[in-house]
Parts: structure tokens; C-alpha cells; sequence
């Protein structure tokens, strides 16, 4: 179904979300977050949640949806519009004072920035598992084949122009989550 490309990336995100969450506590206790973390993670989120994964939904699935029927300027499309612009908004925070962070030390800015990108993933994400997905699975059966290859492609065009690939993300993940774990 059209929807399994994306699931997939969300429980990749999930995952290092979950190393952010650690990464939050860590700061908040006074510990000292290298370089070789927070690069990864700011990585992580500019290029593949919001490049690939987000260019997958806005380039596929939300079109389709729109030809069977959703309309785009009010509802789920636009609500998910409205959050992927809020996630890069937040990602570019993020970014700026994790630069700040690395060259002054303080943690702040980047705690707080942290923290409304986890809750504004989290909850976006739910809402697609829970409620927009169901709708795609449902409108679009009939066109899934077609959006499952529009989802590949746009993926393996957008790893092309990254000069990454999906198992760089997948290990970047598992890397975040075994250092993050080894500071605490």
C-alpha cells in the first residue's frame, strides 16, 4: 500500500527522536553534547525528514489525494502543508542554536528549540499514522502501485541530490542512538 514507504521513514524518524528526547535530558543535566551528536542530528532533520520524507508526501501522496478528492487548501493536506513548514521553521532554530551551543556552551536556546521539534514531530506524525494515512490507504487503492513508484522515485532522486543514501540515515540513527545512550 501507498503508505508503507512513508511509515517506514516515520519509524526511522521515531527513532531518532527518541536519541533527541536523551539528548534534551542531557543538556538539561548539565552534561556537555559533542559536536559528532548534534550535527548528525541537525542532518537528519534538514535532509531527510524534511527533503526526502516531506518531498515524498508534498511531491505524491498529497497530490493524489487531491485527484481523489481531498482538496488541498483546507484540511488534512493543508494542515500537513502547515506542519511541514512549521518543522523546517523549527529545524532552522534548531540548527542555528546548535552552532550557538557548540561555540559558547550555552544550552538554552537549544534545549528549548530541541524540545518544540520533538513535541511538533511527534505529534505531526501521529496525525499522519493515525488519521491522514488512513484516509490515503482508503481514497487511493486503486492508484497505490502508482504512488508506492512515484514514493521510490522521488526518494532515490532526492538521496542523489543529498549524495546520501537511506542506509546512511539508517545508520546515522543507529549511531545517535548508541552515543547518545554512552553519555548517559
Amino acid at each position: 500500500m501507498s503508505t508503507v514507504s512513508l511509515r517506514r521513514d516515520h519509524e526511522l524518524i521515531e527513532k531518532v527522536i527518541k536519541a533527541m528526547e536523551s539528548t534534551i535530558q542531557l543538556l538539561s543535566d548539565g552534561k556537555q553534547i559533542p559536536e559528532s551528536i548534534l550535527l548528525p542530528v541537525i542532518d537528519f532533520t534538514k535532509n531527510f525528514t524534511d527533503v526526502c520524507h516531506h518531498s515524498k508526501e508534498e511531491k505524491s501522496l498529497f497530490p493524489a489525494l487531491e485527484q481523489a478528492g481531498l482538496p488541498s487548501n483546507m484540511g488534512p493536506i493543508a494542515m500537513m502543508l502547515i506542519d511541514h513548514q512549521r518543522s523546517r521553521e523549527i529545524g532552522t532554530q534548531m540548527e542555528e542554536s546548535a552552532q550557538e551551543y557548540l561555540s559558547s556552551g550555552n544550552s538554552e536556546k537549544l534545549i528549548n528549540d530541541m524540545q518544540q521539534y520533538v513535541e511538533h514531530i511527534t505529534e505531526h506524525l501521529w496525525k499522519e499514522n493515525n488519521k491522514l494515512f488512513m484516509m490515503a490507504e482508503a481514497r487511493l487503492q486503486y492508484v497505490s502501485e502508482k504512488v508506492d513508484k512515484e514514493l521510490n522515485e522521488i526518494e532515490k532522486s532526492k538521496f542523489i541530490e543529498l549524495g546520501k543514501t537511506r542506509e546512511y540515515y539508517e545508520q546515522l540513527a543507529e549511531n545517535l542512538t548508541k552515543n547518545v545512550s554512552q553519555r548517559s
